[in-house]
C-alpha cells in the first residue's frame, strides 16, 4: 500500500513539473509569439502578380468602357500638350502663375499614365493581371504625382495672394529661384513619400489572395490583402498624406482668404470681379482635386468601401485630369487671348502660302 502511494506521489510530481514547465510569464509568452509570427510569415512566398478585379466582367460593358475612358485619356493627353506647348511659345505666359500650370498639366499626363493604359488592356484582357514589379512601380509614380500636385496647386494659390495682395513685391515673392524651388520641393517630397509607402507595402506578406478589388494598385486595398499587421502602414498613410494634403490645403485656405478680404476693400464692383476671375480656374481644380482625395485616403479605415472608392478613383486619376485644360482654357482671358493669337497667327501663315 505505502508502495502505491509513493508511486501515485511520483507521478503527481512529475506531472506539476511538466505543468509548470508549461506555464510562461508575460513576457516569455509575448516573445514565443512573435517568435512564431515571424516563422509563420517566413513561410509566406510574395505572389508574382496581382488580378485587379476592375469594374465588371460583363463583356458589351467592358468594351463601352474602354471606349468612354480610351476618349477621356486621349482628351486629356492632347488637352494637356497644347496647354503645356502653349504656355511655352507664347511669351505672354511667361509667368510663374503659367510655369505652375504648365507644370500641372504634365503631372495630369503623368499620374493617368501611369494608370489608364493598364486599365484599358484589362478592359480588352479575359485575366485582368499585373506583375510585382509593375504593380509597385504604378503605385509609386500615381503616388508621386498624387502628392506633387497637391504642392504644386498650394504654390498656385501663393502666387495668386502674392500677385493680388502684395503687387509691389511680386517680382521679389515669385523670383524664377523661388518658382524652382516649389517645383524642386513638389517633386522630392512627392517622391520620398512614395518611397516610403511602396517599401512598406511590399514587404508585408501577401499569405491570401492575390486579388485586388480595384482597377489599379492602390496602397488601401493591397493592405487588405496582407495576413500580417498593417497598423503602421495605415498610420504613416494618414501622417504622411494627412500631412501633405492638410498643410496644402491650410497654404490654399489662408492666400485665399487674404485674397477675399483684398477683394472686397476694392471698392469697384468692376475692379472685385475682374481681380477674383483670375483665381476662378483655380478654385474650381483645387475643389475637384482635394475633395477626393481627402474622400479617400483620410478616413478612418473602418468605413472604407472598396466599390466606392474605386467610383471616386476614376474621377482623380481619369477625369480630372482631363477637366483641367478645360478649366483654365474657358475660365481664363490670358489663355484664351494666346490661343486665338496661335491659331491667326497659323492661319496667316496657310493664307501666305496659299
Amino acid at each position: 500500500m505505502h508502495g502505491i502511494i509513493q508511486e501515485n506521489k511520483d507521478i503527481l510530481g512529475s506531472s506539476i513539473t511538466q505543468v509548470n514547465s508549461c506555464i510562461l510569464t508575460p513576457s516569455i509568452l509575448v516573445e514565443k509569439i512573435k517568435e512564431t509570427k515571424k516563422v509563420l510569415e517566413s513561410n509566406y512566398t510574395m505572389p508574382t502578380e496581382f488580378l485587379l478585379v476592375g469594374f465588371t466582367d460583363y463583356l458589351p460593358l467592358r468594351i463601352t468602357l474602354f471606349l468612354v475612358f480610351l476618349i477621356v485619356y486621349a482628351l486629356t493627353v492632347v488637352g494637356n500638350m497644347c496647354l503645356i506647348t502653349l504656355v511655352n511659345i507664347n511669351s505672354s505666359l511667361q509667368t510663374p502663375m503659367y510655369y505652375f500650370l504648365s507644370n500641372l498639366s504634365f503631372l495630369d499626363i503623368s499620374y493617368s499614365t501611369a494608370i489608364t493604359p493598364k486599365m484599358l488592356l484589362n478592359f480588352l484582357s479575359s485575366r485582368k493581371s499585373i506583375s510585382l514589379s509593375g504593380c509597385a512601380v504604378q503605385m509609386f509614380f500615381f503616388g508621386c504625382f498624387a502628392d506633387a500636385e497637391c504642392l504644386i496647386l498650394a504654390a498656385m494659390a501663393y502666387d495668386r495672394y502674392a500677385a493680388i495682395c502684395n503687387p509691389l513685391l511680386y517680382a521679389t515673392l515669385m523670383s524664377r529661384r523661388v518658382c524652382i524651388g516649389f517645383i524642386v520641393l513638389a517633386y522630392f517630397s512627392g517622391s520620398v513619400t512614395s518611397v516610403v509607402h511602396v517599401c512598406l507595402t511590399f514587404k508585408l506578406p501577401f499569405c491570401g489572395s492575390n486579388i485586388v478589388n480595384h482597377f489599379f494598385c492602390d496602397i488601401p486595398p493591397l493592405l487588405a490583402l496582407s495576413c500580417a499587421d498593417t497598423h503602421i502602414n495605415e498610420l504613416l498613410l494618414f501622417a504622411l498624406c494627412g500631412f501633405i494634403q492638410i498643410s496644402t490645403f491650410v497654404v490654399i485656405f489662408i492666400s485665399y482668404f487674404c485674397i477675399l478680404i483684398t477683394v472686397l476693400s476694392i471698392k469697384s464692383s468692376g475692379g472685385r470681379s475682374k481681380t477674383f476671375s483670375t483665381c476662378a480656374s483655380h478654385l474650381v481644380a483645387v475643389t475637384l482635386f482635394y475633395g477626393t482625395l481627402l474622400f479617400m485616403y483620410l478616413r478612418p479605415t473602418t468605413s472604407y468601401s472598396l466599390n466606392i472608392d474605386k467610383v471616386v478613383a476614376v474621377f482623380y486619376t481619369v477625369v480630372f485630369p482631363m477637366f483641367n485644360p478645360i478649366i483654365y482654357s474657358f475660365r481664363n482671358k490670358d489663355v484664351k487671348s494666346a490661343l486665338k493669337s496661335l491659331l491667326e497667327r497659323n492661319w496667316i501663315f496657310k493664307s501666305m502660302r496659299i
